[in-house]
This record gives structure tokens, sequence and C-alpha cells, in this order.
């Protein structure tokens, strides 16, 4: 009942009147009534005590907002002290004087009831449908109702649970579920929808999108005259073991995350976040989509040195800039190397003594790399091995590896180079972790499908049925961070990344109404038109995380993965080899002996 002005000497006179309108009904109630002398010297003993009571707790000088719990309990005990001394001293008869005190009370509250309520229902000027009658929508039905800035008022409430059918909350009723949508707008006068449903579906989200589109404002209601179409909006995800109360500054644009229904995994960083605080910690590339957010994640947790190595001056100049808000480049922390100069990165691990390393640099492009196979071996095979050994020279105690869903069951040059990597991480006792697409990555589907979108088109999908799995950036960094926590040396954690998403969905998804047309190019080498979380023999174990799985990654001898520069100048024999080395047990034969073993 907060309305952020404080109770004032205006509220005095409005509390007394209460006393006297409560004191005269139960006056003239009681039999047999009192003398008219007797009855307003009552009236006005009760004014006087209120206020003497009054002073000293300051009920009206403006040290309480009005309406505040503060406020509310301050006049209570205003109001039963001046009571108690009214039923003692007054000369009607004591249940009189106690009925008439609760009846005041009860009028001090419904005034400020009366007068909250009306000064919301002037600011809250946008009728709205809140899609969701469960927990969630019930706590943004009350944050609307206690928010004295609020711009939106409760319309009406809908929810796909039939026995939830003719319930009300807080006096907004639940007018049914999708199929009464367009009732429900056209009956509420409602200017659009919030999305209030714990950890909603992607799908249901989406649907009510699509349904949406298709109903137009009546435009002969003066209220929705100027409302060209009907808006949505959403109430973030929360946490099922959240009770807290959210903020009506919550709600927001609908984003490409919640259409895809991601939602953030339960980890406690904090908690976790004891093998960084204090310690030195090196991320490689770390000017990429994935490497930039774990600087700017591992900085929270106060490392006594955070090193961020990357080849691309411009990415270390934005990072740095993201972090500090300066970039001047003058940082030590800023280390500009390549990773395929092994002397250089053993020292700089040398000089620098990193204790904990995030390898995040690689080459990710599958069809560029489908052409040149030699840089996925240099940069993403031998350019690791280069991190692994200068690490295992120094002793670095927790290394990462973060690899990607083509690591499962490859087909591709890139799923190759990064199965190699998986096997080298494990051989050196280090940790890796697999997860799928993300979302808003640099090169990722859903760029070029904006940047196609705004220049009019067309989009290019390779086929109707494609998926891939996606997440979101912080997503991605939480479960690398947890692994290190976490996971055990010689093993791939895995996020339960939910349903994969149709990509021909996702496009119409991002071209909403515009007039882009759609192309489907077919599936190029290396393709799959389903990417798989494991590989063969590879079981979905969850000892301790329910969204994270450990399998298992058998290591490879790094003489292996050096022996495949002998056939690194022909693209098909390097592209042979390295598919042996993803599949054939770590023994030692050469990788001209594995290559002709495949091609007979």
């Amino acid at each position: 009942m907060d309305d952020h002005r404080p109770a004032g000497p205006g509220d005095w006179p409005a509390d007394l009147y209460a006393w006297t309108c409560g004191l005269a009904l139960a006056l003239s109630l009681s039999a047999p009534r009192p003398p008219l002398t007797a009855a307003a010297g009552t009236i006005l003993l009760a004014a006087a005590l209120h206020s003497a009571v009054a002073w000293p707790v300051r009920l009206y000088r403006r040290r309480y907002e009005y309406g505040s719990a503060a406020e509310l309990r301050a006049l209570m005990a205003t109001a039963a002290i001046a009571g108690g001394l009214l039923t003692a001293l007054s000369p009607v008869r004591q249940t009189v004087a106690l009925a008439g005190g609760a009846a005041a009370l009860l009028l001090m509250l419904a005034v400020r009831l009366a007068r909250l309520t009306r000064r919301r229902a002037s600011r809250a000027t946008v009728p709205v449908l809140i899609y969701g009658a469960g927990s969630a929508g019930h706590r943004l039905l009350r944050a609307m109702r206690h928010d004295p800035h609020c711009r939106y008022r409760a319309a009406g409430l809908l929810d796909d649970d039939p026995y939830k059918r003719r319930l009300r909350i807080s006096g907004i009723s639940v007018l049914g579920g999708m199929p009464e949508l367009r009732d429900a707008l056209a009956s509420t006068g409602a200017a659009g929808i919030i999305f209030a449903v714990r950890n909603g579906d992607g799908s249901l989200l989406r649907h009510l999108r699509s349904e949406l589109a298709r109903i137009s404002p009546d435009a002969s209601r003066p209220d929705l005259s100027d409302l060209s179409s009907y808006f949505l909006k959403v109430l973030p995800s929360l946490d099922d073991s959240l009770d807290r109360p959210v903020s009506v500054n919550e709600v927001r644009d609908v984003r490409l995350s919640d259409l895809l229904g991601r939602r953030q995994i339960d980890t406690d960083l904090a908690a976790i976040g004891d093998y960084l605080t204090g310690r030195r910690v090196l991320v490689t590339g770390a000017g990429g989509s994935i490497g930039s957010e774990l600087c700017r994640q591992l900085h929270r947790f106060a490392p006594a040195e955070l090193m961020m190595l990357d080849r691309d001056e411009s990415a270390l100049h934005a990072v740095q800039l993201s972090i500090h808000g300066r970039a001047l480049l003058d940082d030590p922390s800023l280390i500009l190397a390549d990773l395929r100069d092994a002397a250089t990165i053993r020292a700089i691990f040398a000089a620098r003594r990193p204790e904990v390393v995030f390898h995040a640099a690689a080459l990710k492009h599958l069809t560029l790399l489908e052409r040149h196979p030699a840089e996925a071996l240099q940069t993403n095979v031998l350019g690791t091995l280069n991190v692994l050994e200068a690490a295992a020279a120094i002793g670095v105690e927790r290394l990462v590896n973060i690899s990607t869903d083509k690591a499962a069951n490859p087909i591709s040059v890139l799923g190759y180079s990064k199965r190699i990597t998986e096997r080298l991480t494990a051989y050196h006792g280090h940790l890796n972790v697999r997860f799928g697409n993300v979302l808003g990555s640099r090169g990722s589907v859903v760029t070029a499908f904006r940047a196609q979108i705004a220049a009019g088109g067309p989009v290019t999908v390779t086929d109707p049925l494609v998926t891939r799995y996606f997440m979101t950036v912080p997503e991605a960094v939480q479960l690398v961070i947890q692994a290190a926590a976490l996971g055990a040396g010689g093993e791939a954690l895995v996020l339960d990344m939910g349903s994969p998403v149709r990509i021909a969905d996702l496009a119409r998804q991002l071209i909403g109404e515009a007039p882009v047309e759609v192309v489907y190019t077919g599936l190029r080498p290396g393709e799959k038109l389903h990417e798989e979380l494991f590989g063969a023999g590879e079981a979905d174990v969850r000892p301790l995380h329910p969204l994270i799985s450990h399998v298992a990654v058998p290591p490879l001898d790094p003489v292996l993965a050096r022996a495949l520069t002998a056939v690194a100048a022909s693209p098909a024999g390097l592209i042979g080899a390295m598919a042996d080395l993803c599949v054939v047990p770590n023994v030692a034969i050469d990788v001209p002996t594995l290559s002709a073993a495949r091609t007979s």
C-alpha cells in the first residue's frame, strides 16, 4: 500500500472524522442509548486521546510513507492505545467504546485503501491481460497493485489450466485460455499481454505471439483507436525455489531466448567461485563471444590477476572497454599472442604462471574449415596442444577446454578437430565443456539471419527440417565456470540444452511480419540434419547437477596429434587422418598408416 508520500497533518482530520463516525455508529446501536452529552463527551475524549497518542509516535509528522506497512503499524498502535484509554475513561459502557474504536480503525484503513486505489488507477492507464494464473502471474499481479508507478492495470487473467477457469485472484478473473484470447481482448479493452509463466515453454510463447499477431485491435473503440497491434511483454522466468517478490520493472520486451525457451541453469556461482578469488586466471580467445563474457564474469570473482589472451588486438580493446570502461591497451592483463606459436605460449605461461586456465580460442566456422582443414589442425588441434603442454610445464591446477556439440559423433573438420582436442585435454588430466550454438555470438545463424532481414532478404536456411541446440552466452559461461569446480580430469561436461530448435521456425520468428522470403539451399558438406550432444558409447550421467551430464573422454597421445602434420599438405588425407584419431584407440602407430587403413 506504499504511496511514496509521507503521512502528514492533512491526514489527521480524516482519522478524527473516522473516530466520530465509528463511535456515532456504536452509540446509535447501543441499547439503551446514552445521553447526548455523554455521547458527545465520548467522541471529544476519543479525539483528544488519539491526538495525544499520535504525537509521540509522530504519526502525522511526515515520518511514515502514507499507506506503508510502518504507517499502518503506527496507526493501529495509536488506535489501540487510544481505544484502551477510552474504554477506561469514557462515561459510556465499555462495549460501546470498544465497538466504536474498532469501527473507527476500520474506517481509517478503508480511507487509505480507497485513496491509494484511486491514485494507482489514475496512473495505471494501460489495461493488460496477464497470461499465466500460477505463482508467477500471482506475484506479478501483486506487484502491479503495490507499485505506485506501475503503468499497467490488470484487466484479466488467462491460463490454459481448465481447473483455473472462473477463478478470481486478488479480484481479477481468469477469463479462459488460448482459445478465449480474442474474446478476452475484446471484452476487457486490453492493449496487450504480459506473459508470466514460471519457466515458460518457448513453444507456448511462440504460439501466443503468433495468435496475437492475427488479432487486430477494434479501431471503433476510442481507447484502442491509436493501437495498430497488441503488444506482448514477458516476465523473465523465475526459479522454482524463489519466493521473492517480483518487480514490475522486470517486465520487458520479448527476446529471442524467450521464444526458444532458454532458461538460466541453477548455478550458485558465488558458492563455487572460491577457486577463482585471489588466483591468477588466464583466458585464451578472450576477445570472442564466449571468451569476452568469461572475462566479464571472472572479473567479478576478484582474481589476483585476470590475463586476457587473443591474437585480435581490436577484440582485446573491446573486452577491456567492457570490463573497465576504458581501453588504453596499456594494461599487462592484455596479452597479444597466437596459440600457434608454441615458443611464445610457453614463455607467456612461464613468465605469468597462471593457476587456472579457460581455453576458449578456436576456429569455429564449419564450412570454411571444410575447405581449409590445415587451419583447423594448426589452431584447434596444435594450438590447444601448445596450451596444454605449456600448462603442464608450470603445473597449472585447473584447465577447462571449451568444446562443441559437433565433437559428438563428428562428421566435419570442425567436429574432428574439437573431438581431438577433447581427447588431448583428457590425456593431460583436464576438463572439457561441450555445448551447442550460442545465441548472438559473432558469426552465429541468428546474427546472419538478422543481417539478411535488414537487407531485405532472402533469409537462407539449409533444409526445412534442420534443427540445432541453442543456449545463451551467460548460460554457456556459467557452465564453463561450474565445470572447473565440479568436473574431474578426463571427462566432458554436457549441458541439458532442452529441445532442439527447427532453424526454419527460428528464421520465421525473426522475420515476423517483414516481407522477407525464406530460401532453402541444402545441407553443406560436414553438416548434420540434427546435431547430437552425446557420441557413440557416451552415457547421460548426472551425478552432481540435474542439468549437467558427465561423460568420459578417452585420452589421445599427443604424438599422434603432432603426426598429423605429415599429411597436412593433402586436404583429403588430413581430413581422413583426423577422423581416424576420433575413433581409433590411442595406439602408437603413425598417421600415414591410419590414413592408409582408412582408404583401404
